[in-house]
């Protein structure tokens, strides 16, 4: 059997990468790898196979979005580890990210091409989206692409839009569509436009231990503040070890008992063992209803018995 082959990770690479030089790029912010993503990255690694030439995605971070933000963070979709991951699921050989940081925002679409694909990464071809903008001012294009790549002697592709349903819809799988679904707590949607249900990972961290006192121990999870997913009661599957496992899932402020800061609790269904600082990966399948205040412990556990039944019937239990 033939060994996997490494994933590379190169930040701010000077010179073409080792392992990914003359690569075959595709170029984006790659945020949740949704499906138009994935339009873009499976056509790289088809030019790539006919060139036979590495396969990367070029990304950036931080996202150039809170770089030019004064207010609050944009909610990511996915960080940069979680994007790797899934990039590397998809058979990439690697990730090439660069600092968005002054020096690149203020280059211009000419030399950004000199610069970070020539000079800096070698590229044999680029592939980009039918809405893809770069450069100071997001001015250019992918006709500039075009035009410039045969100056430089490197190809380019360029895909057309994917739309978010089969009955052909206008509007475009995006980044922004998917968010906009889970600050809904549409999390069916999201994952319809994502490909795959929607996750978040992190280290199992210490909580009040209220669940555990109601028979319902969680697994806790802090969440970054960017985090706009509604506060609502979730049916979830978590992937533990390499085990995939069903539960359902609060994430808010604990309106009963603290109204603190946000935070996601698993029960997990039949699972018995210590979580505490094991990283698990919770995907949201389901949305079951708004977090809501109750009266009492003995009205919330009450309506948490119900929640896990809905949840286990949801999940096939």
């Amino acid at each position: 059997m033939t060994p996997k082959k490494p994933f590379i990770l190169s930040v701010d690479p000077v010179r073409p990468p080792e392992g990914l030089t003359g690569a075959v790029v595709a170029i984006g912010n790659f945020d949740g790898v949704h499906r138009g993503h994935r339009a873009v990255i499976f056509r790289a690694k088809n030019l790539a196979q006919r060139l036979g030439r590495p396969c990367a995605v070029l990304t950036f971070e931080p996202h150039p979005a809170d770089f030019f933000a004064s207010g609050e963070k944009i909610f990511r979709l996915t960080s940069r580890e979680a994007k790797a991951h899934r990039l590397a699921e998809l058979g990439l050989d690697g990730m090439i990210v660069f600092t968005f940081d002054d020096h690149l925002a203020k280059l211009d679409a000419g030399a950004f091409l000199g610069e970070i694909l020539v000079r800096r990464l070698g590229v044999a071809a680029v592939v980009v989206g039918y809405d893809f903008h770069f450069g100071a001012k997001r001015s250019g294009t992918p006709q500039f692409l075009r035009e410039q790549a045969e100056k430089y002697g490197f190809l380019v592709e360029i895909v057309e839009k994917v739309v978010a349903d089969e009955e052909g819809s206008l509007d475009a799988v995006s980044s922004t569509a998917t968010r906009e679904a889970l600050e809904r707590g549409d999390v069916a949607a999201a994952a319809a436009l994502l490909g795959h249900p929607w996750s978040l990972t992190g280290p199992v961290i210490h909580g009040a231990k209220l669940g555990r006192q109601l028979g319902y121990p969680t697994a806790n999870l802090a969440v970054d503040s960017a985090c706009r997913l509604k506060h609502a009661i979730y049916a979830v599957e978590v992937a533990i070890d390499g085990e995939v496992l069903k539960g359902v899932a609060s994430f808010g402020r604990r309106p009963t008992v603290d109204n603190g800061p946000p935070l996601l609790e698993v029960f997990v269904f039949d699972f018995s063992g210590d979580l505490y600082g094991k990283e698990i990966e919770v995907f949201f399948i389901d949305f079951l209803r708004p977090e809501k205040k109750f009266d009492s412990l003995d009205a919330l556990l009450a309506q948490i018995r119900r929640d896990e039944m809905t949840a286990r019937e949801i999940l096939g239990l």
